[in-house]
């Protein structure tokens, strides 16, 4: 892997790619379905990773019918999601050592995220990623979020780089369609969704791993 111009700083994603919560995700959104007597299939889920809330809801409420208590199994999927990541480590492989590298070498961290400040802090705080990231950019503090660019062009500013010279990691296709269309050299570390013909088109590589990501950093 090689990157087009030397990497000034680092933006990541959240969910996905740092942590492994989109499968939690999934599966309580999966049961809870069921329990109320719907079904959720994979492709209506896989519909939603990387959206904003409103999005990914607008995504459900059509797949269930205007008739369908959303609000009640949001609810009841983020109870039961909450008590998985309270009780397991959810942080990726390889989180750590891509963290690492940057921090020594003094190139700047941001996180770009559809997630709220609040979840950002409760996933990454406990293992200490949190304070390492000089930038949080997360949901309320961008005007449209992702597939559109605004939150890496935000990251960049924060971070004070120019966004061509940020290296996104991103696990979605709408991150990807994000960190591409604000200009960054954007690599897809892929999780639930596999890379599309337009994934290898809008990227500079794909990733097997994080771990690949940091060696080509190094």
């Amino acid at each position: 892997m090689r990157f087009p111009r030397p990497v000034r700083a680092v933006v990541f994603d959240m969910d996905g790619l740092l942590i492994d919560s989109e499968v939690v995700i999934r599966d309580a959104m999966t049961e809870v379905a069921e329990e109320m007597g719907r079904a959720l299939p994979h492709a209506v889920f896989i519909r939603m990773v990387g959206l904003t809330m409103a999005a990914s809801d607008a995504v459900a409420q059509d797949h269930f019918g205007a008739d369908f208590p959303l609000e009640e199994f949001n609810r009841r999927v983020w109870a039961r999601a909450h008590a998985v990541f309270e009780a397991e480590d959810i942080l990726k492989d390889g989180v750590r050592e891509i963290v690492d590298h940057p921090e020594a070498t003094g190139i700047p961290r941001a996180a770009a995220t559809p997630s709220s400040h609040e979840s950002v802090r409760r996933h990454l705080e406990p293992s200490g990623l949190y304070v390492r990231f000089q930038a949080i950019v997360a949901r309320g503090d961008y005007a449209q979020g992702k597939p559109n660019p605004d939150p890496y062009l935000l990251a960049a500013e924060r971070l004070g780089v120019a966004p061509a010279d940020c290296l996104a990691l991103e696990d979605s296709h709408n991150g990807v369609r994000s960190a591409s269309s604000a200009g960054m050299m954007t690599v897809m570390v892929p999780d639930l969704l596999e890379p599309t013909e337009e994934m290898h088109d809008l990227c500079v590589a794909i990733a097997a791993s994080l771990h690949e990501v940091r060696e080509a950093l190094a």
